[in-house]
């Protein structure tokens, strides 16, 4: 996926003379090509993160489009002020692209696990966050973020990760793919878990249970037209996602439901990572299966989840 996105950089520099790449402490031989090609738009700056946010912002306001990329805790936490003071305040074009969000980086520990930056990211008035599922994705995004208003968040996982989207699904910013239609449950995922979220119905769909999934790539602006579509009908919402339960999509999608719905809300399951820091080193894979977001645990607590929905919420309210 990383290496998807950096290529795009490089596409998209070759196709208009206002984009410039910045990196800081890149690996070896990021954009190589691009740096030959275009020698004065590839600007590597090293470990000075709140520098570059301004330097962009600077860069932005002078006509071009900057591609600042970093792990994902760098570009949010070390910079968070001038992020907010910098881009967001005077809505500028600059794109942070955020390699390894979530758990990519488990094995260097707490300090380099991105757990909580889509609610950081998400509480900046004019920031916009997506979180590609895929490789393939991640190059239909990038087509987009030329000529989009203001700052993106783009985080980004891990390379290797499953090819699961579709082209014929098509790809726009801030609006929703619905991959499956809604059934018992409806799952709105993003960024990986969308891949979870696929086996985690195949495993449901043996138990008899019908599970829809929304993949709300966009997770600022959130697609609540989709999203109150998908659940009509539907006996549970669970949202699936590599990040805190606070401030993430399991916040966006409750905040939706209760301005649009009011009282008529529907049952509700958020899985989440825990809302602490995790001290134990491993793969991405196996903290998330400690943390019950693997495709088995997942399909097991919606199994759970279902016959409560039947009590506390007989019936959805159509919108």
């Amino acid at each position: 996926m990383r290496n998807t996105a950096m290529n795009m950089v490089h596409k998209l520099a070759a196709r208009d003379e206002r984009v410039l790449y910045i990196g800081s402490d890149p690996g070896a031989g990021t954009l190589r090509a691009m740096s030959k090609e275009f020698p004065k738009r590839h600007l590597i700056e090293g470990i000075s993160e709140a520098h570059i946010i301004g330097m962009s912002a600077g860069l932005a306001m002078e006509g071009f489009v900057p591609y600042v990329n970093t792990i994902a805790t760098f570009l949010t936490r070390r910079c968070y002020e001038q992020v907010a003071v910098d881009l967001c305040l005077h809505n500028l074009p600059v794109r942070l692209i955020a390699n390894g969000g979530g758990l990519v980086y488990a094995p260097l520990g707490p300090t380099h696990q991105a757990i909580e930056d889509i609610a950081i990211m998400r509480a900046l008035p004019n920031m916009t966050v997506v979180c590609p599922c895929d490789a393939d994705e991640a190059a239909r995004l990038m087509e987009q973020t030329l000529d989009w208003t203001g700052p993106i968040y783009i985080r980004l996982g891990k390379g290797g990760d499953a090819v699961v989207s579709k082209a014929e699904h098509g790809f726009e910013i801030g609006k929703a793919i619905l991959i499956r239609p809604p059934g018992d449950v409806v799952m709105v995922t993003t960024g990986i878990m969308l891949q979870r979220a696929l086996a985690a119905a195949d495993l449901l769909a043996a138990q008899g249970i019908r599970a829809g999934i929304l993949h709300m790539h966009t997770v600022k602006p959130l697609d609540t037209e989709a999203l109150l579509q998908a659940i009509r009908g539907t006996r549970l919402v669970a949202t699936l996602e590599e990040h805190v339960p606070s401030g993430g999509l399991g916040s966006a999608v409750a905040e939706a439901l209760i301005d649009k719905l009011g009282s008529g809300l529907p049952a509700m399951l958020r899985l989440s990572l825990p809302d602490r820091f995790m001290h134990n080193y491993g793969s991405q894979d196996s903290l998330l299966k400690k943390h019950g977001l693997s495709a088995d645990a997942i399909a097991t607590s919606i199994a759970r989840a279902l016959p409560a929905s039947l009590i506390s919420s007989p019936q959805l309210h159509s919108t």
